[in-house]
C-alpha cells in the first residue's frame, strides 16, 4: 500500500539511486515457536533471531522489511517484530503503518475487506518538488546564516583517548531519567512560563551540561526535525510513509544568560531565528553543487540530539499493541563507523522522559560521559525549579516576531506594563 515499502537501491556512476518496484502478491511473515523453551531462554533466543533479520537486508534485491511473530506459549503475550530499513521509514511513519494495521486487523476481525485510509502525496513526487526547490533564489540567500563568524570558531570535544577508533564495534549507552514528577512537570508546567517548547528547555539543559565541563559558553550539536514542512503547494504528506527527516546544526549560546531565565529564552530565541525550521539546510548541503562544499568545510558537530517525543501517545493510539521488553536486535553492523562522538536520544516512556547517551568507549570513559549526562538531569531539574517559582516567566521577540522588537527593549516595556498595573 505505502509505496517506500517498496523502495530498492543500487549503487551507479554518480552515487546511489532509488527507486520503486511492483507490488508483491506476498511479504514473507517468519514464525518462531518458541514454546517449548524455558521462559528465562525465551528473550535471548528472540533476539538473537532479531539480530539474523536485522543483517538480512539486501537494499537492491527484496523488501526493506521482515516481518517475524514469535510464540512465547499460551500463558504469554506472542511478540510481533517489524523491521523495516531507516532508509523507507521515519518516526511518523511508525505511527502510520500501526494505525494502518490495527485498522486492517479490525476489519478482519469484523469480516470486512481490508480498506486502508488513502494515501497522500506519495515519496517520488515530493523528491522530484524537492529537487526544483533546491534550484530557487531565496534558497541560497541563507549560506550566510549557516556559515557565520561564530559556527567558524567552535571547539572541539575533548577526548579521553585522542587515537581512539569512533566505530560501531566499541559503542556503549549510558541512560539517564527523570521521574514522572518531574517530567509531568517538564511537559506541562515549564514551557507555559517562558512559552517554550518541550525541546527548547532539553537544548538549555544540554548546553548547560556541556559548558559544565568544557567551560565553553557554546555548543555545536546537529539536530533532527520531521522534514515534513508545508513549503510545497498540491504536497500532502499526513499519511505517507517515507524517510523526511532532517539534520541541521545549530549553535547554542549561552553567553550572555546570567540566570535560568536567562538561558531559557536565550536558547529559545536562538532556534526560533532557524531558517525555515533546518528544513534548507539538508537542501544546500547536498543538492546544490555551488553551496555543498562550503558547508562541508564548516566546523561539522560532533554531538547529535534528538527528542523524539512521547512514546506512550504513539501506542495509546493502537490498543492492540503494548511494547515488548525484549532488544529488536543489533540494528547496525559492528564494522561500521559512527558519524558522532555522542549521540543523544530522549523520549518519554511510561510517564518518564528516558535520555540514552551514546559514545564510543574507545574515545571517552564511562564516567565522563555519565558525569556529561548525570549534569543534563541536574540541569533539567534546576531549570524546572525556576519555572514553579512565582518570580519565573516571561517573553522573547519571537513571542511578538512582526514587533521586531529586541529582548532588552521587550523586557523594558514589559516592566513598565508591570509598574503600570501595579499602581
Amino acid at each position: 500500500h505505502h509505496d517506500a515499502l517498496r523502495l530498492h537501491f543500487r549503487p551507479t556512476s554518480d552515487g546511489w539511486e532509488c527507486f520503486n518496484t511492483d507490488i508483491e502478491p506476498e511479504i514473507l511473515l517468519t514464525q518462531f515457536d518458541f514454546s517449548e523453551l524455558p521462559q528465562e531462554q525465551q528473550k535471548a533466543a528472540l533476539e538473537a533471531q532479531a539480530t539474523e533479520l536485522q543483517a538480512s537486508f539486501n537494499l537492491s534485491n527484496g523488501y526493506l522489511i521482515q516481518v517475524a511473530l514469535f510464540n512465547f506459549g499460551s500463558q504469554q503475550n506472542s511478540r510481533l517484530l517489524i523491521i523495516i530499513h531507516h532508509l523507507a521509514v521515519d518516526g511518523i511513519s511508525w505511527r502510520i503503518l500501526l494505525s494502518d494495521l490495527q485498522t486492517a486487523i479490525k476489519q478482519i476481525q469484523q469480516g470486512k475487506t481490508i480498506e486502508l485510509p488513502a494515501k497522500t502525496t506519495s515519496f517520488k513526487y515530493w523528491s522530484e518538488r524537492l529537487q526544483e526547490y533546491a534550484q530557487t533564489k531565496t534558497l541560497h540567500s541563507q549560506l550566510d546564516y549557516w556559515c557565520s563568524q561564530s559556527r567558524k570558531q567552535v571547539s572541539s570535544l575533548p577526548l579521553d583517548y585522542p587515537k581512539g577508533v569512533n566505530s560501531l564495534a566499541y559503542t556503549q549507552t549510558i541512560t539517564v531519567s527523570l521521574n514522572e514528577t518531574d517530567t509531568k512537570a517538564l511537559l506541562q508546567e515549564v514551557p507555559a512560563k517562558y512559552h517554550t517548547q518541550v525541546n527548547d528547555v532539553l537544548l538549555t539543559a544540554l548546553a548547560k551540561s556541556f559548558a559544565d565541563l568544557t567551560g565553553e559558553k557554546t555548543l555545536l550539536v546537529n539536530l533532527e526535525g520531521h522534514g515534513r514542512e508545508d513549503i510545497f503547494s498540491n504536497v500532502d504528506l499526513s499519511h505517507t510513509v517515507g524517510w523526511f527527516t532532517t539534520v541541521f546544526p545549530v549553535l547554542l549560546d549561552l553567553e550572555n544568560s546570567a540566570t535560568v531565565g536567562d538561558a531559557l529564552k536565550g536558547i529559545k530565541e536562538q532556534i526560533r531565528t532557524i531558517p525555515n525550521r533546518g528544513f534548507d539546510y539538508g537542501v544546500l548541503r547536498y543538492l546544490c553543487s555551488d553551496t555543498g562544499e562550503t558547508l562541508a568545510a564548516m566546523p561539522q558537530a560532533e554531538v547529535c540530539f534528538n527528542y523524539l517525543g512521547q512514546f506512550d501517545q504513539v501506542l495509546q493510539q493502537s490498543s492492540l499493541f503494548t511494547l515488548a521488553p525484549e532488544s529488536c536486535g543489533v540494528t547496525r553492523s559492528p564494522l561500521g563507523s559512527r558519524r558522532y562522538l555522542l549521540e543523544i536520544n530522549g523520549f518519554v516512556i511510561s510517564g518518564n522522559l528516558q535520555v540514552d547517551w551514546t559514545y564510543s568507549r574507545a574515545i571517552h570513559k564511562e564516567e565522563t560521559v555519565l558525569k556529561i549526562a548525570e549534569n543534563f538531569v541536574q540541569a533539567l531539574r534546576e531549570i524546572i525549579s525556576h519555572c514553579q517559582s512565582i518570580d519565573a516567566g516571561g517573553y522573547t521577540p519571537a513571542d511578538f516576531a512582526k514587533a521586531r522588537v529586541s529582548q532588552k527593549d521587550l523586557d523594558f516595556l514589559l516592566a513598565k506594563i508591570n509598574r503600570e498595573s501595579e499602581k
